[in-house]
């Protein structure tokens, strides 16, 4: 394909300009490197304007300067990520103390009952993963540091969800696509809401083959020392295995003592 013939028509708006100080190129210049992801590791340029609103000309000058910069690689028609995106988020990561104070929870807990687990933060509607220690995989989608799901469906999104302030969970729930991702996915807004008013009452979520078929989990929320929720942390196990019941009975309870490990490590005090 010759980039350089694109036509170089005026990109549409992509994000409406907020005030003088909000920078729209860098807003759709991030937006390019969000279309790629582990379902999409490789597109093309028209698939890349399609996933970010922009026209083809407005993408193609933002992947050839990312290529220039060392964050995409171009082969054929086709643009992928290099590992040098990675340090976008590095900076974040080494700059908080979550990953570092979990990890050592998180293998005594997985060494305890010999299942994954993880910890992750909310990032808009989004669960990241920012540690993890896993034993069999049992996704089809291999999880990292850095893997975003959706939190609707998700054990420690629901978890991070039922511990936001009301006013944000109120505009969660009215704006949230709740696709179903499974047949078992809870996709009815006033069903999900319900759900989270269970979870933060009891003080943990359950998921069952919602995120995807053959996959249960658990999570339980990490404090600060505010008491804020600031993460959550799960255990996934392969539902062949282990029932709900099982879950909630067996694996629980050492998930809830992890997570206030964890809490009191960041500084919260035990009660």
């Amino acid at each position: 394909m010759d980039l350089a013939a694109e036509g170089e028509d005026a990109p549409p708006s992509v994000t409406p300009v907020r005030d003088t100080n909000f920078v729209q190129s860098l807003d759709r210049g991030l937006a390019v490197i969000r279309a790629f992801d582990a379902q999409h590791p490789r597109l093309q340029l028209s698939e890349v304007a399609r996933a970010t609103g922009l026209t083809r000309a407005a993408a193609r000058r933002f992947l050839l300067t990312l290529v220039q910069l060392g964050y995409v690689r171009v082969e054929g028609r086709e643009f992928s990520l290099r590992p040098r995106v990675l340090e976008l988020g590095y900076s974040y990561l080494s700059g908080i103390t979550l990953p570092e104070v979990a990890q050592p929870h998180l293998e005594a807990l997985v060494g305890r009952v010999d299942e994954s687990s993880s910890i992750s933060v909310l990032d808009g509607d989004d669960v990241v993963y920012v540690a993890r220690v896993h034993t069999k995989r049992i996704m089809t989608v291999m999880i990292t540091v850095g893997t975003r799901f959706p939190a609707y469906a998700t054990s420690m999104g629901r978890v991070l969800l039922a511990n936001l302030p009301a006013p944000e969970l109120a505009d969660y729930l009215a704006r949230a696509e709740l696709l179903p991702l499974t047949p078992s996915t809870v996709t009815d807004r006033s069903e999900l809401a319900a759900i989270l008013d269970r979870v933060r009452a009891q003080g943990y979520a359950l998921v069952d083959q919602e995120l995807e078929e053959g996959l249960r989990s658990a999570a339980a929320p990490v404090r600060n020392r505010e008491g804020s929720v600031v993460a959550a942390v799960n255990l996934s196990v392969s539902a062949s295995r282990t029932s709900l019941g099982q879950l909630e009975e067996e694996f629980v309870p050492p998930l809830l003592e992890t997570a206030m490990q964890i809490s009191r490590d960041l500084g919260r005090p035990s009660t």
